[in-house]
Formats: C-alpha cells, sequence, structure tokens
C-alpha cells in the first residue's frame, strides 16, 4: 500500500485495497504475485527508489521488533534472504542495519518502468537461495517465522532463531529511536500511519470528508477574527496551543524601534499563520518559493525572498520598520524531533529577537513534502481528523547575546537561538540543512526553476 500510495497515485492504492477481499481467496504465492503486479506495474522506477529510501524506512524502523534486532545486531557479517521484492527493502537493510548483501525477489523493468511481473526466477525461494548463495558453508545463524518455507531455510544453519511474529506482537516490545543504528531524521510521503487493510478503508472513507473539513478551516482563518476561528477550530478537531507570549516582553519594548523578529522552528507552511491566530495580531512571514495557491489562501501577509543574501536582508530589515515579522531560518521543514542548522541572516538585521518553538502532530496525512506537490501541503495538514500545534514564546533574547548589544558574530546568535529551541522542544541541534534534506529525499538540492515553483517547488518560511 505504501509503494501504490506514495510511489504511484491514489488511484493505484484504492485498486490494490478493493482487490484486497479477492486476493484472500488466493494461496499466498498468487496473492504476493497480483500485490506486486498492483502495484508496480507501470510504476516509474524513479518513483520507487524515492519510496524506498525515503518513505519505507521509517516504517521498517518503527516495526522493528525488539528481541530479533538485538540478535541480529550481534551478528558480523549480514545477508538478507526475502520474498519481497529486493528494491522495497535494499535500501533501508543497507543503509539502516548495516546488512552486507540482500538476495530478493527480482522484478522485470521495461526502459524507465516496471511491468508489474516477476523475473524469470519468479518469487524467491529462501533456502535454494540461500544454497546458491553459501555452497556447502552453513552460516552461524538463520533467524526466520515458523514456517514451512523458513524452517527449511533455518535447518541450513548451524543455529535457528524462530521468531513468533504474533507472539512478539503481544510483547508489543520494538526498537526506541535512542537505539536506531543511524538516527532518522528526514522522511518523506503523505501517510503518517501504518496503512493496514483496515486503515487504508478508513482513510479512503474519510478523504471526502477531510476535502471539506480543509475547505472549512481555511475559510475560518480567512474570513474570522483569530480567536473566534481558533475556538471554531478547535471543535473540529483542531488542536493549537501557545505558551509563554505576553505583550510586554515583546511589542511594548519595541515601539521606537520597529517590530519584533519572531523566529520560529519550521514544522509546516502553517507556522507563521497559527503564531498570527495564537498572539491575535496580523504578523508578515518571508518566503521562499511559495506556491501561488498557499499565497493565495494564507490569511497573513507573505512576502517572497530571493535567495540573494544582501538583498533578501534589506527587504526583511525594511519590513521590521513597518512590523512584527515571522522568520523559520532552518529554511525547510523536519518532521522528526531534530533542529536543522539556522541561517544565521535574522541575527543581522536586529537585536529585538523573540525565540519561538514549534512542534506538530498529525493522525492521518503530513502537511509537508520533498518530493510532492508542495501547494497540497497545508490542505493535507487540514484534511487530518485530528491534528495540533502546540508553540511556546521564549522570552526576547538578552542584549548581551545579540550582534549589536553584544558584540556576538550572527554564527553564535543563530546558534545560540537554536540551542534554546531545541531545549525547550527537546529536539536535537544539527548542521544539517535544506541542501542535505533535499539530497537525502529527493536526489536533488531543493532548488526549481521559477516556472514550476507552483506545482513542485520546496517553500520555506
Amino acid at each position: 500500500m505504501l509503494v501504490s500510495f506514495e510511489g504511484g497515485t491514489i488511484f493505484r492504492a484504492l485498486i490494490l485495497l478493493i482487490s484486497w477481499p479477492f486476493l484472500c481467496l488466493l494461496d499466498w504465492e498468487s496473492k504476493f504475485k497480483a500485490m506486486i503486479f498492483i502495484s508496480f506495474c507501470g510504476l516509474p522506477i524513479k518513483d520507487m527508489t524515492n519510496v524506498s529510501k525515503a518513505v519505507l524506512p521509517k516504517f521498517f524502523l518503527e516495526n522493528l521488533n525488539l528481541h530479533v534486532f538485538e540478535v541480529f545486531q550481534a551478528t558480523g557479517s549480514k545477508v538478507v534472504f526475502t520474498s519481497a521484492p529486493r528494491v522495497m527493502v535494499e535500501g533501508f537493510l543497507r543503509n539502516y542495519l548495516n546488512v552486507n548483501d540482500v538476495v530478493g525477489t527480482e522484478l522485470q523493468t521495461y526502459g524507465r518502468y516496471y511491468t508489474g511481473l516477476l523475473s524469470q526466477n519468479g518469487l524467491l525461494v529462501k533456502h535454494k537461495a540461500l544454497l546458491e548463495y553459501f555452497g556447502e558453508q552453513k552460516p552461524d545463524l538463520g533467524i526466520g517465522s515458523p514456517n514451512l518455507h523458513d524452517h527449511l531455510f533455518i535447518s541450513l544453519c548451524k543455529e535457528g532463531y524462530v521468531v513468533n511474529k504474533e507472539e512478539e506482537k503481544k510483547k508489543g516490545e520494538v526498537v526506541g529511536r535512542e537505539r536506531y543504528p543511524k538516527p532518522l531524521i528526514f522522511h518523506d510521503g503523505r501517510l503518517a500511519f501504518l496503512p493496514t487493510p483496515f486503515a487504508s478503508l478508513c482513510t479512503f472513507l474519510w478523504i471526502p470528508f477531510g476535502i471539506l473539513l480543509a475547505i472549512y478551516r481555511i475559510s475560518l482563518g480567512i474570513f474570522l477574527p483569530y480567536k473566534l476561528g481558533l475556538c471554531l477550530g478547535h471543535w473540529s478537531g483542531l488542536n493549537v496551543t501557545l505558551k509563554g507570549y505576553t505583550t510586554t516582553k515583546t511589542t511594548k519594548t519595541t515601539t521606537k524601534k520597529g517590530g519584533v523578529l519572531f523566529v520560529c522552528s519550521h514544522r509546516t507552511l502553517l507556522d507563521p499563520v497559527f503564531l498570527s491566530a495564537l498572539i491575535g495580531k496580523p504578523l508578515v512571514a518571508v518566503t521562499y518559493s511559495l506556491s501561488k495557491f498557499s499565497e493565495v489562501i494564507a490569511p497573513i501577509k507573505t512576502v517572497r525572498l530571493s535567495r540573494e543574501r544582501e538583498k533578501d536582508g534589506k527587504k526583511m530589515q525594511k519590513l521590521l520598520e513597518q512590523g512584527d515579522l515571522v522568520v523559520c531560518p532552518e529554511g525547510t521543514t523536519c518532521r522528526e524531533p531534530y533542529l536543522l542548522r539556522f541561517s544565521p541572516l535574522f541575527a543581522e538585521l536586529t537585536d529585538e529577537i523573540v525565540p519561538v518553538a514549534v512542534d506538530s502532530w498529525v493522525s492521518m496525512f503530513y502537511g509537508t513534502t520533498a518530493s510532492g506537490l508542495k501547494w497540497l501541503d497545508p490542505i493535507f495538514f487540514l484534511m487530518n481528523p485530528r491534528a495540533s500545534y502546540h508553540m511556546v514564546v521564549l522570552p526576547k533574547i538578552p542584549k548581551e547575546k545579540t550582534c549589536g548589544g553584544g558584540g556576538k558574530s550572527s554564527y553564535e546568535v543563530a546558534n545560540y537561538v537554536q540551542r534554546q529551541l531545541g531545549d525547550v522542544l527537546g529536539f536535537q541541534c544539527t548542521n544539517l540543512t535544506r541542501k542535505d534534506k533535499y539530497l537525502m529525499l529527493a536526489g536533488n538540492e531543493g532548488v526549481v526553476l521559477q516556472h514550476h515553483h507552483q506545482n513542485s517547488s520546496k517553500t520555506t518560511t
């Protein structure tokens, strides 16, 4: 389902879901081949590559069994044999579990697309593949399930570890984030849950209502006063909270020198919108490559930047002289509990800096994407049955910690603000940037031509 929905289209995913009752009537091998055909037929190889490295690892990591993981990590050289298509699991196994080799079912391709058919070898048979791979040499340890195929597979190893999935599932012991062999910082895709058949059915039934709900929530922000819009939004399942904000800490101390610069951690495009609504005053948000659709539905003023440092600095300085401004110096969103490196440009503009710690949670759809359609980001976030935004406004940065008042460099100020926000949120600070994110998730640096902005550009605020 993840391959069909994230790599293909919603229609491919719907076909897979509708076919599920009929597939259950088939034997295991026929059912597996049919699911592979529906998921891969006509699927671009490039899209599957993106799914395998940017979408699937999150779900694999979150469902790793603790005991199996401990046994697996205690071994030396690792080889995985699987009946699943190799392209689905190889990236995760090599990058996150340090597997030396992966032997799986191979798929046919035609040009740049998958045909949905298996290679001449068909579905991989584990014990046969193991014999071909190792010959007469027996592996030290074999891990598998309590079925006939895996019993044959394990019997060819010196020792065996049989995993009863039902028993292990009852224990509910999974590998915690702190024990991941490699940190999961970036991932892509729209689905925020594991799409089991029942969960997928609920999702498709919800989508028509979700679209209406998104329109309703957008209308609240555009047409109603802040307090009333927040109240009605809360009744619709959108929980938005604010802590720490007082007028005396911000605006009253800076009326003679212009506006306040709110520096936010970046979770979605809606960060400045919710901050403006929560503090009850219109703010101006500076953005890069914002889609036309997002500009139209935005209930606050947005100003485009050009990524030319000197030019952008002058524009932001002018906006600050006119009133309060919101900036997200990470330059791109991050879904996990990490903060990316803060661009130091904001620290050179003013000493009136107010850090804002932002965190969000969704129940069904992610409101960010690296390789999908950016203009749909706010729609998907607002389609969630339940979603939350939590903001904490920190005290204004002391003068001695700023560039003008304390003689600090812009990099020192940026790092100081990043650490402050990380401490409040419980997030880990990193040196990763927007470029790092896009090279990993989309295979590019996140920069596109101007005429592509509406459909595919990365939006940052």
